[in-house]
């Protein structure tokens, strides 16, 4: 049976797998090489062999065995375990690990993995003719996995261009190169298998999958095309036992290349941020917002104060253009509003209320906002009135004092509260529970749940089968397309 091998599972050093490939006009697309011997000779000598020393506390040895008192062996068992273990535990030991990567600067700087680096104490790069040297890290990311390094040489580096990974298209050639099971530089040569892979690893997935042969070790190597250029960066596998069964996945130069010119600028990333919660718009949204196409990211809750907040955009918009660029997935917005540098005036294209509206926004940038977020005391506490709404399978209860204290409803958080779920009802077909604060109904505020039986019926008699809830569960919220049939 087959399992998955996400990065964080990797370790420093597992395998991965970079790919690429150069977008080239059908009519002269490149046929199958007779060798990719002259590409490994030209390439060969910019990867790199990286491992790793850290220092691991060690627990508490082995139990100690048991004898009867006055046993001849009981005196000598226990000089044994404390000359082992003075304290009571082991000394911290060394663990070393193994991984790649290679130079893109004949300066001496090199980028691989940030999992193959993680927690060293001291980090070693060997090249192809065995020389080694010490490497410093310069600057490294957790969100696409990325690091770059320095070393000191005498003499110039071969280093690898930068490709562009957009214009690679499924069915190129490319190679990998990397330190598998630690043996050293060694080649593999496959296609693209795939392109825009979420594997949940991270917030800005989108992997270029490879039949390249990834091994681990392989990690933080060079996926390269044709051309010679890199086009990824080794990152992670799907094994059964950690060997390569023909599927790797490797970060595209179109995400690590910005990453990799801010470590090397600042020694860490500068990401730009919008401020919004965002959503899938599904066909069931999608079709209560009156929009024709299934596309976009929705809105679901705006940051007090943030760039989106002065911009303009709202909770319901549904951002169908950021930058001039088209969001067809909700998951693209992140990477775009990521990769756009802070402070720039950016023009937002969002579906309101049946129309498009483009608004600008200043953006705010995203580690300082994480690091407000995380240095912030927890919010506050909860809210309530009562009716039971058929409809919906709910009973609602405005938010007084007490239940916001029985359901820890932060004060801030304004709506009508969900106290009871019918288990055969519309709401509880969409997950909706007992704490589920209703916000909106159709994209308008309600405050008791006469406003919201009343939104419930004028979307009856319109001939809706179905309202757009605007749903607050612990902070969070999300907009839930729910049947209005009359529930038992």
């Amino acid at each position: 049976m087959l399992s998955f091998l996400p990065r964080q599972a990797l370790g420093a050093g597992l395998a991965c797998i970079l790919i690429v490939a150069t977008a080239v006009p059908a009519a002269f697309a490149r046929g199958a090489p007779e060798s990719f011997a002259d590409l490994a000779e030209k390439t060969l000598p910019a990867v790199v062999n990286i491992s790793t020393t850290q220092t691991v506390e060690r627990g508490a040895g082995p139990d100690r065995p048991q004898f009867p008192p006055g046993s001849p062996f009981e005196e000598f068992f226990k000089d044994f375990f404390d000359r082992q273990q003075p304290n009571g535990n082991q000394a911290p030991q060394k663990a070393t690990s193994l991984g790649s990567g290679f130079v893109i600067d004949a300066s001496g700087i090199i980028v691989t993995n940030n999992h193959v680096i993680a927690d060293a104490d001291e980090i070693v790069v060997r090249f192809q003719d065995e020389t080694t040297l010490p490497a410093k890290l310069i600057g490294r990311d957790e969100k696409t996995d990325v690091a770059v390094l320095k070393v000191e040489s005498s003499k110039p580096l071969v280093a690898l261009p930068i490709g562009d990974s957009a214009k690679a298209r499924v069915g190129d050639w490319v190679i990998a190169i990397g330190n598998p099971f630690g043996l050293g530089g060694s080649v593999t040569a496959g296609i693209i298998s795939a392109r825009q892979r979420d594997i949940n690893s991270g917030p800005y997935d989108a992997f270029i999958q490879t039949d390249a042969a990834i091994n681990k070790g392989n990690s933080g190597g060079p996926l390269i095309n044709l051309d010679g250029e890199v086009i990824g960066i080794n990152t992670a596998i799907y094994s059964p036992s950690g060997g390569s069964v023909g599927i790797g996945f490797s970060v595209p130069t179109s995400i690590a290349k910005n990453v990799i010119d801010q470590l090397r600028e600042f020694g860490e990333t500068r990401r730009g941020w919008l401020g919004v919660h965002i959503q899938t718009v599904t066909e069931e949204i999608a079709k209560s917002f009156d929009l024709k196409e299934v596309k976009g990211a929705l809105v679901a809750n705006v940051t007090e104060d943030g760039p989106a907040a002065k911009g303009g955009i709202e909770p319901g918009d549904i951002i169908l253009e950021f930058d001039g660029k088209p969001v067809d997935k909700m998951r693209n917005l992140p990477r775009l509003v990521a990769e756009t540098p802070v402070g720039t005036k950016t023009a937002v294209l969002v579906w309101r209320k049946g129309k498009e509206k483009t608004l600008s926004v200043s953006l705010g940038r995203l580690e300082a906002q994480e690091a407000k977020s995380a240095s912030a005391s927890p919010s506050a506490k909860p809210h309530q009135t009562n009716a039971s709404v058929k409809e919906l399978g709910v009973t609602l209860a405005g938010i007084d004092g007490e239940l916001r204290k029985k359901y820890e409803i932060p004060d801030e958080v304004k709506g009508v509260l969900i106290t009871e779920v019918n288990p055969n009802g519309s709401a509880a077909e969409k997950n909706l529970e007992a704490g589920d604060v209703i916000v909106e109904v159709n994209q308008d505020a309600v405050t008791t749940a006469g406003d919201v039986a009343v939104k419930i019926s004028e979307a009856v008699k319109a001939g809706k089968d179905s309202v757009l809830l605007l749903v607050n569960r612990s902070g969070d919220r999300r907009f839930v397309v729910v049947s209005v049939k009359q529930n038992g």
